[in-house]
């Protein structure tokens, strides 16, 4: 038996994931979040959702939302607003952008308060950042190129140290 970081997100209510829209059936829509079941998702866990007003919702979409319902006896219940029923920058997440999937324990490094990795990259350029705590993270830059520089040094600096990282960004921004 190996132990090892943990290769199968579990879901956490309260967590915010990133989520690929792989069905629709009736009311719900169903998401792979990279755990060992789909979730959930009603089409009135939108804000401003009803029964005629239903958020456009496609197999293959991307959606940033949290987890309402999660625990081992019962499948995961995602929603896309806040108590107050407010979207707080949860829903559909645009086309255009890049997925990539990293370590847990990367994402939390990005999700803490001041995280240094993100200030530096965000003085290299403009860009949009969903990260989930499934480890997926959502990029968009102004160029592709861009968005893929960002990207691989997300992906490196699992593996970088502080000083590293200043010097790769260092050498990118032509300093």
């Amino acid at each position: 038996f190996v132990h090892g970081p943990r290769l199968q997100y579990v879901p956490v209510k309260g967590d915010h994931v990133i989520g690929i829209v792989t069905a629709k059936a009736g009311d719900v829509f169903k998401l792979d979040v990279g755990g060992s079941e789909q979730a959930s998702l009603s089409y009135l866990a939108f804000e401003g959702a009803t029964k005629r007003n239903r958020p456009n919702v496609q197999v293959g979409d991307l959606i940033y939302g949290q987890f309402l319902v999660a625990n081992k006896d019962m499948e995961p219940e995602m929603v896309c607003i806040d108590s107050s029923g407010r979207s707080s920058g949860m829903g559909i997440i645009g086309q255009d952008g890049f997925l990539f999937k990293v370590s847990l324990g990367l994402v939390r490094k990005l999700l803490a308060p001041k995280c240094e990795i993100i200030q530096e990259l965000s003085q290299l350029y403009p860009f949009e950042l969903v990260l989930g705590m499934n480890g997926r993270i959502w990029v968009k830059a102004k160029t592709v190129q861009q968005t893929l520089i960002i990207v691989n040094i997300l992906e490196a600096c699992e593996y970088m140290t502080a000083e590293q990282r200043k010097q790769a960004l260092a050498r990118l921004s032509g300093n």
